[in-house]
Formats: C-alpha cells, structure tokens, sequence
C-alpha cells in the first residue's frame, strides 16, 4: 500500500503505473501533461499530486466481478492518501454502476467520477492536474521562499540526473533540488551543507561522487 509521502509528483506531473503504457489513457495524456511510467505503484493507476490518486475501474473490472471492491478495500485501509476512483459508465457496466457508487462513496468515502470511456478519463485528470498546478501555484506566489524551487523541478531530465547520484532516490533527488536550484550547486556543496538535505552518509556519498 502506498501512504502519503512515499510517492513525490514532480510539479505539474502525473506519475502513471507501468500498466498504462501504451493505453489509449497514456496516448491521449501525451503533451497534455508530463507523464512519467514507474513500477510499483501497487494498487494506485495515477497519482496526481504527493496526496491525490487514482484508482482506474473499467468496464471489463466491472464485469469479472468483485476483484476491484478488494482492491478499493485494501487501498482504503492501508493508504492515508486521498483516492479518486474513475469508473467507466457504459450501456454494459451500467448495472453495476449503483453497488459501485454506494461502495464508493458510501462506505469508503471516496470521491467517484464516472466516465464513458478512457477518452474521457484522460480528459478528466488533464483538468484534475491544472487544477493542482493553479492550486500549488497560488501557495508559491503567496510564500517567497517558495519561489525559487519550481524551475529547475519541472524538468524530468534534471530529476532523472540527480536520481544518478549513489544513495540518491527520488525524495532526496527533490529535496536536493528544492535546497540547491541545481545540479551544478548541489555538485559544489560542501558535505556540510548537504547534511541537514539529505543525511550523513548520503551526503558523504554525493560529495565524494
């Protein structure tokens, strides 16, 4: 299960499970949003912001039975993060769409949004990601020392070099990013300066890298 925190959603990114690669979802979110694929999302199918994911439920999870109530079940009790599940609502899974939605919303208090097919859907988290930009946007503008950290973390090249660095995974990659700006700062700070970021030894490591 993944808690908040665990996973760390790049600035105007959606981090998206290995599955959906090659989907008509991933095809259609392509240029619209930064989509990165990462194994081991476990339950999760995007995940939107540091606390927001989703659970994807399509027309045929619908059909083959309960596999997908397991699954919302055991995301709800092992996750902190807030879950929105996208249903597909067509003219097959209609009939199932009621005992969905009391689930749902009823009995596990998560937000649901039906959709007709993957087309939609990706529309759906399109809007859902601008409106975490807007909102992330209007906490930067508020507070300066938020300001300078955004360039640098919105591009997934720089992200993905840091993440080269021995001992170096993505929380400290954006940790590193958010304390130094850049790669060539975070190449000349002195070990002490990298250890209140990242730790002793993993500073260690960077320094001597």
């Amino acid at each position: 299960p993944v808690t908040a925190g665990s996973i760390v959603v790049p600035f105007g990114h959606v981090i998206g499970n290995e599955k959906w690669r090659g989907s008509e979802i991933a095809q259609k979110l392509q240029g619209k949003v930064r989509l990165v694929f990462e194994d081991g999302l476990g339950l999760v199918d995007f995940h939107l912001s540091n606390r927001t994911c989703i659970l994807y439920i399509s027309e045929a999870d619908l059909v083959a039975g309960d596999e997908f109530k397991r699954r919302l079940v055991r995301f709800r009790n092992g996750s902190s993060l807030g879950g929105i599940v996208i249903v597909e609502r067509t003219q097959i899974s209609d009939q199932y769409f009621l005992a969905v939605q009391k689930l749902v919303v009823l009995e596990l208090g998560m937000v649901l949004l039906p959709v007709a097919n993957q087309g939609e859907a990706s529309q759906l988290i399109t809007q859902l990601v601008s409106f975490y930009v807007r909102e992330q946007s209007k906490e930067q503008s508020s507070n300066p020392f938020l300001r300078k950290q955004r360039s640098q973390l919105a591009e997934p090249a720089v992200f993905r070099t840091v993440q080269q660095i021995p001992g170096v995974g993505k929380t400290k990659a954006l940790l590193l990013l958010q304390q130094f700006g850049s790669i060539h700062r975070i190449c000349n700070a002195s070990v002490k300066e990298l250890e209140p970021v990242v730790g002793q030894a993993v500073a260690q490591q960077i320094h001597s890298f």
